[in-house]
This record gives structure tokens, C-alpha cells and sequence, in this order.
């Protein structure tokens, strides 16, 4: 039952970033084009973490159509990114649950079947983003509750599909995850066989399109085309294409600058890493970021500088300071494992070197990515 809820969830994430896009020509809020430019922006310093002009724009956009959802759903993810990585534990997580609540709530409650396609789609968007912050932080039963209910209500946004360059990212996912992710685990692919089949060539094609064209989801298109080159497919060159341009786009966001960093370090790109690195380091006080600095630093120690002392101590260091992130920062501690099995198999301590690469594999997602080469 969990795994089928699992199976749900990645199928429900791809509705989360399709914010307010609908081909209906009775929409309300977007026939509204002075809001829906504000909306735009408001979107762009959230993410590039200008959050009081974003709250600036969402109290101007909240005036012009007070008692909307979306003003509740833009709140939810102001304090989201503000607080990022978002942890159970944070005195800002009661907040942000009771915006994206209050956003589901209006949703459901407005009965105006003209403008069903822009309320359903900002449901599925709250949903999403609570159920993202669920999986984060391992609230299982609240997945699973809000999954299930969730299903039904992403079924129905397949009717909305439209000749609409920002929905290429919508079919893009479900074609390229459908079909990949029971690839890359197989224990899902029973559980794909109930869903309609994709199409991993035309889901790509699909998300370049986006990536070009779209407007509210070029950023999202961009970040997810860098991650599949990354993760799924271990394209580096072709990751970088989508990581670069992303981070100049919102050159203030942890999470896609460290994405960029990444990139480039598995490239071997290690002076082109380290000279961000060091730039970064003046200016972010960010704790897990710092975290992730520490064991990108361990990997140039040992990758560039072959000085194995100080890539032990940063990768040590690193695990220890992004372990309190749980979920988060299981991916980033794989790497570190990954470098100390290196190093300790470099040293003739094939139990030790064992143990580590027995605990990268347990916490990493993505099996190939443990820059070995």
C-alpha cells in the first residue's frame, strides 16, 4: 500500500509546478493580465529568494482579488523557500501548512464550474507542495492521507491538457517518469502497469520545449531537464546546458546553485567549482548549504589537490553538519561516504572502504553518482 502511494506521489508531484497555467478561456485570474504579470514576478523572487519584494507583490495581488486561493498558495510558498530546507521541526511550519490548507479549502469550496480548471489546479498545487514537505521530513501517514485524497483530483487535470507551450512541461514529466522511474527501481513496475504508458524520448522533447518557450515554468523546466541529464540519465554535459543558464536565472537559490556546482564537479570542472565556491562562501551564511560546500570542498581536496588529510576532514565535517537535515541531505552524505570508501580502499582498508560504500549506497538515490571517475 505504501509503495503504490509512493508511485502516486511521484505521478502528483508533476501537477505541483504548474502554477495557474490553464487553456481555459474563462478563467479568471488570467484574463487579468496586469495580475498575472505581478503573479509572474511574484514567482521570481520567491525563487530567487527576494522575499520581501515577494510579499510586497503578494499583498498587491491578495488587494485586487481578495479571498482567492492563490494569494494563500504564494504565501505558503514565500515561506517555504524563506525557510528552505523546510524541516517538521520549524516554528514557520505551522504557518506555511495553514496557507496551503487555506488554499485547498477555497478551492474546493468555489463552485463555479467556469472557473473549475484554475481552482483545481491551484488545489493541486498546495497539495503538492504539502505533500513534497511530508516526504522531506518523513510524515509517512500524512502522505499517505493527503496522496490519496490528492490522486483523484491530478486524474482530473489530464482533461485541461491544451495547446499551451508551458503544459509541455506538464505531458513532459508523466511521459519521461512514467517509463523511467520503474527502470531505475524496479519494485515499481508492477505498480506502473497502472498507469497509462509514456514516452521517455518525447517526455525529454517535451521539457525542452518548456524549457525554451514557457513562461511560468521555464525556471521548473530548467531545473528538472539538469536533474534528469544528472540523476537518471549521467548526460553531465548535456546537464549543464540546463544548470548554467538556471543559475543565472536565480543566481540567489541554494538548492540551483548548488545543483550548478555539482555539475560542474563532475565534469571535473574543478576550477570553475572551486572559483564559485569560494565567491559563495563570502556571502551565504546558509547552514546546510555551508554543509554542502563542506563535502564539494572535500571532493576537490581529493579529486584536484590529492590532498586526502584535509578531503577526510571536509567530508567528516560535511556528513556531520547535513545529517541534522535528514532527507535532505541524504543525498549530499553519499557523497562524502562515497569519497571515504575511496580513500580508505586507496589505503588498503578494504573493511572500512566496504562499510562507507555500504552506506553511500543506502542513503543515495541515484546509484551512479558517486564520483568514482
Amino acid at each position: 500500500m505504501i509503495m503504490l502511494i509512493k508511485f502516486k506521489l511521484i505521478m502528483t508531484g508533476i501537477v505541483f509546478s504548474i502554477l495557474l497555467i490553464t487553456n481555459s478561456a474563462n478563467a479568471q485570474i488570467l484574463k487579468d493580465s496586469s495580475i498575472l504579470v505581478q503573479i509572474k514576478k511574484d514567482i521570481d523572487c520567491i525563487y530567487n529568494l527576494e522575499f520581501e519584494k515577494a510579499r510586497e507583490l503578494n499583498l498587491k495581488i491578495a488587494k485586487s482579488y481578495p479571498g482567492h486561493p492563490v494569494q494563500f498558495l504564494l504565501k505558503g510558498l514565500l515561506t517555504y523557500w524563506k525557510n528552505y530546507p523546510m524541516l517538521y521541526s520549524s516554528s514557520e511550519r505551522i504557518s506555511m501548512e495553514e496557507d496551503l490548507r487555506q488554499c485547498i479549502r477555497l478551492s474546493e469550496k468555489h463552485g463555479n464550474k467556469e472557473y473549475k480548471a484554475e481552482y483545481l489546479l491551484s488545489d493541486l498545487c498546495a497539495r503538492g507542495l504539502l505533500i513534497k514537505f511530508y516526504d522531506d521530513n518523513n510524515q509517512t501517514f500524512k502522505v499517505i492521507s493527503l496522496a490519496t485524497s490528492t490522486y483523484k483530483y491530478m486524474r482530473q487535470s489530464f482533461s485541461f491538457t491544451g495547446d499551451c507551450s508551458d503544459l509541455n512541461y506538464y505531458t513532459g514529466v508523466y511521459n519521461f517518469y512514467r517509463e523511467s522511474y520503474p527502470e531505475v527501481y524496479p519494485v515499481y513496475k508492477p505498480l506502473a502497469l497502472l498507469f497509462p504508458p509514456g514516452d521517455m524520448k518525447n517526455g525529454l522533447k517535451q521539457l525542452n520545449t518548456s524549457a525554451i518557450n514557457a513562461v511560468v515554468l521555464r525556471g521548473e523546466s530548467f531545473f528538472l531537464l539538469s536533474s534528469i541529464y544528472l540523476n537518471f540519465e549521467n548526460k553531465f554535459q548535456q546537464a549543464l546546458q540546463y544548470s548554467r543558464p538556471l543559475h543565472e536565472m536565480y543566481p540567489e537559490n541554494i538548492q540551483y546553485f548548488a545543483q550548478y556546482i555539482k555539475n560542474l564537479l563532475l565534469l571535473k570542472q574543478y576550477d570553475d567549482a572551486e572559483k564559485l565556491i569560494i565567491a559563495s562562501l563570502k556571502e551565504n551564511g546558509n547552514k546546510y548549504y555551508l554543509a554542502q560546500l563542506n563535502i564539494f570542498k572535500g571532493i576537490l581536496q581529493e579529486k584536484k589537490y590529492h590532498d586526502i588529510p584535509l578531503a577526510q576532514e571536509y567530508y567528516n565535517s560535511g556528513i556531520n553538519r547535513i545529517t541534522p537535515y535528514g532527507e535532505y541531505g541524504k543525498e549530499y552524505a553519499a557523497y562524502a561516504y562515497f569519497g571515504l570508501s575511496r580513500i580508505s580502499y586507496s589505503k588498503s582498508d578494504n573493511k572500512a572502504g566496504k562499510e562507507y560504500r555500504e552506506k553511500a549506497k543506502k542513503l543515495g538515490n541515484y546509484k551512479n553518482l558517486t564520483f568514482d571517475k
